[in-house]
C-alpha cells in the first residue's frame, strides 16, 4: 500500500484540506499524480504543532484533475478507514468553530 506524508503548519490549511462531510472524516491532499477512486492508501499526518506523525488508512473518495475549472488545486480526498489513532476527532478538535466557517476549502 502506498504512503503519503503531508504536514499541516497552521490551521487554516489543515481547515481547507479536512473534508468533515466524509463519514469518517478525511483529508484532502494535493498532488498531480493520478490516482482511482477507491484506491487504497495510508497517510502519515503530521498536524499544526505536533511533532509526531499520526498514520492512518484510507481510500481515494475525491478526486480534482489537473486543470479543473475550479480554481482549486489538483488532488485527491482521502478517506479514514482504519482511523485507530482517531484522527478524525483530533483534528475537529482542533479545528472547533472553524468547522462552520462559510471560508472555501480545496473541495466544497
Amino acid at each position: 500500500m502506498e504512503e503519503l506524508s503531508i504536514g499541516y503548519s497552521d490551521l487554516k490549511d489543515l481547515y481547507r484540506s479536512y473534508m468533515p462531510f466524509l463519514k469518517s472524516g478525511g483529508l484532502f491532499v494535493r498532488t498531480a499524480r493520478s490516482y482511482k477512486i477507491g484506491q487504497s492508501l495510508a497517510l502519515s499526518v503530521t498536524l499544526p504543532d505536533s511533532l509526531e506523525a499520526i498514520t492512518v488508512s484510507g481510500k481515494v473518495a475525491w478526486v480534482t484533475p489537473h486543470g479543473s475549472q475550479s480554481s482549486n488545486p489538483a488532488g485527491i480526498g482521502i478517506t479514514f478507514i482504519d482511523d485507530k489513532n482517531q484522527l478524525g476527532a483530533q483534528i475537529e478538535k482542533l479545528l472547533g468553530g472553524m468547522l462552520n466557517s462559510t471560508d472555501p476549502t480545496y473541495t466544497i
